[in-house]
C-alpha cells in the first residue's frame, strides 16, 4: 500500500475568464496532517472541491487513497468526509440527532452506539440531548467534525475550520485537529492563518496565483529564509494571551 493518500498532478481550473488553479503539484502522506496554506482567493477550496468531487478539473489528475476522483468518484466518497467553512448542523435537532441522522445517511449500524461514542469523544456529552443551536461556535464546530467522523473516513478534509471562532473555540478545534491526526486520520487544512498552519501541520503548501511555491515541513519551508539575526527583545504580550489568561482565572475563581 503506497504512502500517498492524496495526490495531484498539473491541475488546473478556470471559472469563465478567471484561471484560479494554474498546475498544482500536491502530496500528502497518510495519517498528517497537511495545511494548505493561502490568502482570500487562492484557490483552496477549489483543490478541496475537486478532491472531494464537487467539481471536475480542466486538466491535470486528482486522487485520493489511489482512486481517481474523476473516473472512481464513488470511491473516493467512501474514503473521506468534507467539513466546510460553515457548520452543516441542524440546529433544530439535538447533537445526538445530528449524528444519528448523519448514521442513517450512511447507512452504518449500531448508529446509536456510534452517535453516543462521537459525543464522547468531542466533549459534547453533556450537551449531546439540547438543540445544536444552543451551543457555543467552538461546540458547534466541533459537532460538524463529529458528523464528519461517522463511517470512520480515510481522510477528512477541513477548509477553513475555525472561520469565525473566537480564541476559546479555536483552541478547541485545534485539539480536536490533532486528537483525529494521533488516530491515524489523514486530514488536508486549508486556512489562511499562519498561526494554525505552523500550530497543526506536519507540513504546509503555499498556494499562490494559482501554483504551489513552496512546500514542506515548517523547518523546511524557514530555510528557504536567510538565517535570523539575534536579537534581545522585551517580548510583548499579545492580545489573545491577555484574553485567555482573564477567562482563564475568571474559570478557575468559579470552581473554586
Amino acid at each position: 500500500m503506497t504512502n500517498i493518500a492524496i495526490e495531484t498532478k498539473g491541475l488546473k481550473k478556470a471559472f469563465k475568464a478567471t484561471s484560479v488553479l494554474k498546475g498544482v503539484d500536491l502530496e500528502v502522506r497518510r495519517g498528517e496532517i497537511f495545511a494548505l496554506l493561502g490568502s482570500n482567493g487562492a484557490g483552496k477550496t477549489t483543490v478541496v472541491n475537486i478532491l472531494s468531487t464537487l467539481l471536475k478539473p480542466d486538466s491535470g489528475t486528482a486522487s485520493v487513497c489511489g482512486f481517481d476522483t474523476q473516473r472512481q468518484p464513488e470511491r473516493v466518497r467512501e474514503q473521506i468526509s468534507l467539513t466546510g467553512q460553515f457548520a452543516a448542523v441542524d440546529g433544530m435537532l439535538t447533537g445526538h440527532e445530528n449524528l444519528m441522522l448523519m448514521a442513517e445517511l450512511r447507512s452504518v449500524s449500531n448508529p446509536t452506539q456510534i452517535a453516543n461514542r462521537l459525543l464522547n469523544q468531542f466533549g459534547l456529552s453533556d450537551a449531546g440531548n439540547k438543540r445544536a443551536d444552543t451551543y457555543s461556535g467552538g461546540m458547534t464546530r466541533r459537532l460538524d467534525i463529529a458528523m464528519s467522523l461517522v463511517g470512520t473516513p480515510a481522510v477528512i478534509f477541513l477548509d477553513e475550520p475555525t472561520t469565525g471562532l473566537d480564541p476559546e473555540g479555536r483552541l478547541e478545534v485545534w485539539k480536536t485537529i490533532q486528537k483525529l491526526a494521533q488516530g491515524g486520520t489523514t486530514i488536508l487544512l486549508t486556512t489562511q492563518q499562519l498561526e494554525e498552519a505552523e500550530q497543526l501541520a506536519n507540513r504546509i503548501a503555499i498556494l499562490h496565483d494559482g501554483r504551489i511555491i513552496a512546500s514542506g515541513t515548517l523547518n523546511e519551508l524557514k530555510q528557504l529564509f536567510p538565517p535570523a539575526k539575534l536579537e534581545y527583545i522585551e517580548k510583548q504580550v499579545t492580545l489573545e494571551e491577555i484574553f485567555l489568561a482573564i477567562v482563564g482565572n475568571k474559570t478557575a475563581e468559579v470552581a473554586r
